[in-house]
């Protein structure tokens, strides 16, 4: 707790320098804006409200089909289905209107020499909203709205996964992480090829199962489950640990108790953990500072498509939570310098980390007085 030291990671096969003496220089650096706390519920003008005109929606010239909606604000103007939302009332899913990927993208020019290699690229990008309103997040949703998102999420994986051997599901909360859009809303990307951390964590988690004879974090939830010391919740299915060579400040590692592959294999009973589970801790992520906590999270889990017919043994679902935020609502952490140039550095133990978000209430902070 008081020396630097370095810590391995087995998921990702590199080291992390753990410096906790770090976290007590004076700061003079960048300090953020806390994220409004006024969000309208409802504005038609945002692209992921219901009933709005979505980022990519273009006033026709004309009037077309009197049959399709008309345009909020020029009455006189109707929109195709695809340049409106529907008054949607629970999760809502849709084509990102600026894909990343695409299903039809052509083959790349072949190279010339091996230091200059391309490969085809293709997928599909969607967009998932969480809820109709926009000024409200996870943590505040009931538990039947998590598992509607949870559901939502189940049924993505299952129908991109039946030809796409990878698909990610990821949420940026918050502009510090490059969200551009209050409502509380994540994305699915499928793609025609593994990326890179699925890769790694793939070669990682082969290699363990091969020596050890159990898939690598199934061993670690138990040994965490009996350590407690990074421990931040728990309940019979699933715990959530800030992990042993964690490198953000309050990073944490979802995982089920049980070998599970993918989301797709959870139980009922197991998808209702879940949601409790992410709403416990997402509450005390809000709680830390007070504030809505700004993070990256995402659901790793076996390959699919071709790879459903293969021997996944090796692969243990999780979600990764990566926050920011350091000291306060108005400091973060910063990968730049030695961790852009040299390896991973964090300013506290995971250890204490844990310990801090262990003991914070699981009441939201925003509650309190109800």
């Amino acid at each position: 707790a008081e020396h630097q030291h370095v810590r391995y990671n087995p998921l990702r096969d590199d080291w992390v320098l753990v410096s906790a003496h770090r976290v007590k220089r004076p700061w003079q650096g960048q300090l953020e804006k806390p994220p409004p706390e006024d969000v309208p519920r409802w504005d038609p003008k945002n692209p992921l409200c219901p009933g709005a005109t979505r980022a990519n929606g273009e006033v026709p010239l004309g009037a077309q089909d009197p049959g399709f909606p008309c345009h909020p604000l020029l009455p006189s103007y109707h929109l195709s289905p695809w340049q409106v939302n529907p008054k949607y009332e629970g999760t809502f899913v849709f084509p990102n209107d600026f894909p990343a990927l695409q299903p039809d993208a052509p083959e790349p020019d072949g190279s010339d020499h091996p230091l200059f290699r391309a490969a085809p690229a293709r997928g599909v990008c969607k967009v998932m909203c969480f809820h109709p309103w926009s000024d409200l997040t996870l943590p505040l949703m009931s538990l039947p709205e998590i598992r509607a998102v949870i559901d939502a999420w189940t049924e993505l994986a299952t129908e991109l996964g039946a030809s796409y051997p990878w698909v990610q599901i990821f949420e940026n909360k918050g502009a510090m992480m490059g969200c551009s859009n209050p409502h509380p809303h994540c994305q699915v990307w499928a793609s025609s090829f593994l990326p890179n951390e699925a890769c790694l964590e793939d070669r990682t988690q082969r290699q363990h199962l091969s020596q050890h004879g159990v898939p690598m974090l199934l061993e670690y939830a138990e040994q965490e489950a009996c350590r407690k010391e990074r421990l931040v919740v728990e309940n019979a299915d699933w715990l959530v640990v800030v992990p042993y060579w964690a490198t953000w400040p309050y990073q944490t590692l979802l995982l089920p108790r049980r070998h599970v592959c993918r989301l797709q294999d959870l139980s009922d009973s197991e998808k209702d953990s879940l949601a409790s589970i992410m709403q416990r801790l997402l509450i005390k992520y809000d709680n830390l500072f007070e504030v809505s906590f700004p993070y990256s999270m995402g659901w790793h889990g076996a390959p699919t498509g071709p790879h459903l017919e293969e021997d996944c043994r090796h692969w243990q679902l999780h979600a990764h939570y990566y926050p920011p935020l350091l000291r306060s609502a108005t400091v973060r952490k910063f990968m730049v310098g030695y961790e852009m140039l040299a390896q991973a550095q964090r300013d506290l133990t995971p250890e204490q980390a844990a310990e801090r978000l262990r003991s914070l209430p699981e009441v939201h902070y925003k509650k309190r007085a109800e």
